[in-house]
C-alpha cells in the first residue's frame, strides 16, 4: 500500500484505478485509491459466497463499496449489488476469464500426457478453511484415496507444509505447482476437477469437465447447473457419494453477454 501510494500520488496520478477479482492487492489498491480520491474500478464485483471466514469475502465486500464502477460478471452478482443498496455504476459485463479460457485452453501444454490411460481426476486445494483445519484436510485426503482412480494433484505451497508427516493414499500422485496453460489442458483431459478453487470450478465447466468443489458454497452458482458442479465440503462420504453421479443437465452457459466477451463490453463503457 505505501509503495503504490507513492506511485500514485508522486509518479502518475491516474483519471481511475482497475482491480480485479477479491484478493489481498486488491482491496490494498482499492484502500490506496479511494483515499486520494481515486475512483475505483472493479472487475468481477457483487460475488458473494456468505462466508466471512473467508478472506476473499471480505475483500469482495469492501471493495464494492469502495468502487464508482462495478462489472458484474453475473446476472445474480448485479441483483446482489442491488439487494446491498449498490446501483449506480453497476453494469453486468459477463466473465473475463471465460475468454481467457477459451483462448489460452487453445494453447495450451501438457507436460502429463502420459499420466494415465484409463481417465484420472485433477486436484487443487489452497484454502485457509481446508489447509490449515487438521480434520478438515485429513477428511479430504481420506474422501480422494477412496475414489479409486489415479489424481494428480499440483500442491500448493501453503498446502506442501501441512501435507507434512501425513501419509498419501496411493492413487495421488502429488506434483510442483503448474502453469496456467498446463492446468487448463489437464481440466480439459480429466474425468473431473476436485477443487476448493473458484476459478478452477468454472474452467471445468467451460471446458465440459465435471467439478466437485471441497467447499459448502460456491460464490459462482451458475455452476451448479445440471449438476456439473457439487459442493461436497472437506467430508469423505460426501465426496464418493458425489463421485458416483454424473451431469443429468446442459453445461450452464454463462461467461459472456449478448454474444459479446467481457473484455470488449467492460472497454466499450469506459470509453464512453
Amino acid at each position: 500500500m505505501i509503495r503504490l501510494e507513492n506511485t500514485l500520488s508522486i509518479h502518475a496520478r491516474p483519471d481511475a484505478l482497475l482491480v480485479y477479482g477479491d484478493t489481498n492487492s486488491t482491496l490494498a489498491a482499492a484502500l490506496v485509491a479511494s483515499k486520494q480520491q481515486i475512483p475505483v474500478i472493479h472487475v468481477e464485483s457483487g460475488l458473494r459466497s456468505f462466508n466471512h471466514h473467508m478472506p476473499e469475502e471480505l475483500n469482495r465486500l469492501i471493495t464494492d463499496r469502495l468502487s464508482s464502477t462495478l462489472f458484474c460478471p453475473t446476472p445474480a452478482s448485479v441483483v446482489q449489488l442491488n439487494l446491498e443498496g449498490i446501483s449506480d455504476g453497476v453494469h453486468l459485463s459477463g466473465d473475463v476469464m471465460y475468454e481467457a479460457t477459451l483462448r489460452y485452453a487453445e494453447d495450451s501444454s501438457d507436460p502429463f500426457e502420459e499420466f494415465s490411460d484409463s481417465g484420472f481426476g485433477i486436484v487443487t486445494v489452497h484454502r485457509a478453511d481446508n489447509t490449515d483445519n487438521p480434520g478438515q484436510l485429513s477428511g479430504i485426503i481420506r474422501g480422494l484415496g477412496l475414489l479409486g482412480y489415479p489424481l494428480l494433484f499440483p500442491v500448493h505451497p501453503r498446502t506442501a507444509i501441512r501435507l507434512r508427516g501425513l501419509t498419501l493414499p496411493e492413487n495421488i500422485h502429488t506434483v510442483e505447482p503448474v502453469s496456467y496453460r498446463t492446468m487448463l489442458s489437464l481440466v480439459r483431459r480429466a474425468d473431473v476437477v476436485i477443487t476448493d478453487s473458484g476459478g478452477l470450478q468454472k474452467e471445468a465447466l467451460w471446458l465440459g469437465t465435471r467439478c466437485l468443489t471441497l467447499r459448502n458454497e460456491t460464490e459462482w452458482t451458475e455452476t451448479l447447473g445440471g449438476g456439473w458442479n457439487q459442493l461436497v465440503g472437506s467430508d469423505a462420504d460426501r465426496l464418493l457419494a458425489a463421485d458416483s453421479e454424473r451431469p443429468a443437465g446442459a453445461i450452464p452457459e454463462f461467461g459472456f453477454v449478448g454474444g459479446q466477451f467481457a473484455s470488449r463490453h467492460i472497454v466499450d463503457i469506459l470509453l464512453q
